[in-house]
């Protein structure tokens, strides 16, 4: 899928500004990765990437595990993992689909979509706080800078071989 720039054809950003945005763009996956990484696991309690698996359902479509590993940044297996105990928890539930009986779709329940929303409440005002100051013009322009950075490190994991078979 290829992003439209919000700029006119033609008009490329200076040396730079693309160094700019590649450091920010580092800096802010470090800071998730740190996150991460201070997580602690307590009992009862869910983990980053437990709440990604369960934000991947907030909209109702039931998904599959695959999506929903890809959608939380975690190996598939890892992923049937945690949705068993999400499941265990009753915080989704699992069938298998009526159209391809191999694939397992997971949905929320009500006691998941109440514990996504409560996070959500938490969280959002200071999700909205964080970028109050830029238009929303600038935040469509970001939002098509990320696609594009997306795409960049999606085409270079599957060309990844071709690179190195060349070298």
């Amino acid at each position: 899928m290829s992003v439209k720039s919000p700029r006119s054809p033609g008009t490329a950003a200076a040396p730079d500004a693309l160094e700019a945005v590649g450091m920010a763009f580092k800096a802010a996956i470090a800071a998730v990765r740190r996150m991460r990484g201070r997580e602690t696991h307590h009992p009862g309690e869910l983990s980053y990437a437990q709440y990604g698996l369960l934000f991947g359902l907030h909209h109702g479509t039931p998904k599959s595990s695959r999506d929903l590993a890809h959608a939380a940044d975690v190996s598939p297996a890892t992923a049937a993992e945690m949705l068993d105990g999400l499941a265990a928890a009753g915080l989704v539930a699992r069938e298998r689909s009526h159209e391809d009986k191999r694939v397992v779709l997971t949905s929320l329940t009500e006691r998941g979509l109440t514990l996504i929303e409560a996070r959500r409440a938490l969280y959002e005002p200071r999700w909205r706080a964080a970028l109050s100051e830029f238009s929303d013009e600038e935040l469509r322009t970001t939002t098509a800078v990320l696609r594009a950075l997306r795409d960049f490190f999606d085409d270079l994991a599957e060309n990844d071989e071709d690179l190195v078979s060349r070298s």
